[in-house]
């Protein structure tokens, strides 16, 4: 069987960080790696994950550089043949979400799977704010401002051996760039499974705020430049675009 690090982020996260874990530990998928990376939380978070020790292969509590260096340690730190990102914010779709993801990888033989992804309101999870859904995946997409949700995004060890982990010159666009680097400038194979496959609580950092989404922009056209790639007219204005009907898909 596959094995699945799953690697989650959290820092002061004791409101959601329960729900977060519950949805990994209730996975049906028997061989997966959990690994919490914790950014030396002053609150109840700590006392939360131990509760869960029993299910949790690694646990690591240090000072970090922000979200992406602690990513980035998880990454290192991860054994599996799939990696996947999970906020402490977020939580799985239902049970069966990593057996799907990993059907998909055996059956398509690809280098990366993604899904879809539904925003929920903070308190009440069951109440859905916007429906991304990614779509199939074609190279030019990434011109026409395109990008899958990067929680629901899921890619083998080997293309963070080969290729790099994340960019943390980058604050808020470090995942753009990444999923940039690895499909659109080295062609990394990818299917993709229309379904949801995660839920996150909204008030993401990169869209609090129009001069947060300003910086995000920023940050999109720099993903460009450190690749050494050229993105056509139009990219960054429809990219934020792109996203408007996510408001009407419910």
């Amino acid at each position: 069987m596959l094995k699945v690090s799953i690697i989650t982020v959290c820092f002061n996260s004791s409101k959601t960080i329960e729900s977060t874990i519950q949805s990994v530990t209730s996975q049906n998928y028997s061989n997966i790696e959990y690994i919490i990376v914790d950014g030396l939380s002053s609150d109840n978070t700590l006392k939360i994950v131990e509760q869960y020790k029993s299910k949790i292969a690694k646990i690591i509590s240090e000072k970090d550089k922000g979200i992406y260096d602690a990513i980035n340690k998880g990454i290192v730190a991860s054994t599996g043949d799939i990696v996947a990102i999970l906020h402490a914010d977020d939580f799985y779709f239902n049970k069966n979400v990593i057996s799907d993801v990993v059907d998909a990888f055996e059956k398509k033989n690809v280098d990366a799977v993604y899904g879809d992804l539904q925003y929920v309101d903070k308190l009440d999870t069951d109440k859905i704010k916007r429906n991304w859904t990614s779509g199939e995946y074609k190279k030019d997409n990434f011109l026409k401002g395109w990008m899958p949700p990067h929680p629901s995004f899921f890619v083998k060890k080997g293309c963070y051996d080969k290729y790099g982990v994340f960019n943390t010159i980058l604050k808020s666009a470090a995942d753009y760039e990444l999923m940039l680097r690895f499909l659109y400038k080295h062609n990394c194979s990818v299917s993709y499974i229309p379904q949801v496959l995660v839920k996150m609580r909204v008030g993401g950092k990169s869209n609090v705020s129009i001069v947060n989404r300003i910086k995000a922009n920023r940050e999109d056209k720099m993903a460009w430049k450190l690749n050494g790639l050229v993105p056509n007219a139009l990219t960054f204005i429809r990219k934020p675009l792109s996203k408007i009907g996510q408001f009407f898909n419910k």
